[in-house]
């Protein structure tokens, strides 16, 4: 698995042509969504209401491991691509990985040049809702400190 500065050091390094390229790329390498899961997407269940696309996420933790279950149509490539990075990024990764990844995820990729105020408060969304799930199930699964 590459981790997020791997996926992030060629954003670095090229210009904004290059990094739309190299963000559309990604669109196509998510993996399908697993079937266990299509009937939550189909009712509408665990979907990003903040991003325009109907993008849904469904992130858990099984066996210490983040699994990141989405799905983002072909019709909305940024979303995808972006839910894509992060799915490279984050599973089967320990949770610690993805809780200590920055919070400027965004900036890194230099998406923020890139994207309207819209895309960017979605992909925002998409970013903080895993983070959110899987910082609740470590939080869960910690013994009471009291």
């Amino acid at each position: 698995m590459p981790s997020i500065d791997d996926i992030a050091a060629p954003f670095e390094m090229v210009n904004r042509d290059m990094r739309i390229e190299l963000l559309l790329e990604y669109a196509d390498k998510l993996p399908p969504l697993p079937p266990d899961y299509e009937e939550m997407r189909n009712a509408g269940l665990n979907m990003v209401h903040e991003c325009q696309s109907p993008v849904f996420l469904r992130p858990e933790v099984r066996d210490g491991t983040v699994r990141v279950n989405a799905y983002a149509p072909r019709e909305a490539p940024t979303a995808r691509a972006f839910v894509s990075i992060l799915h490279d990024a984050f599973d089967g990764e320990p949770p610690a990985t993805l809780l200590n990844a920055p919070d400027d995820l965004l900036d890194r990729l230099g998406l923020r040049a890139l994207l309207g105020a819209r895309r960017l408060q979605g992909l925002s969304a998409i970013y903080q809702r895993l983070r959110q799930a899987v910082r609740a199930h470590v939080d869960q699964a910690a013994p009471d400190a009291s």
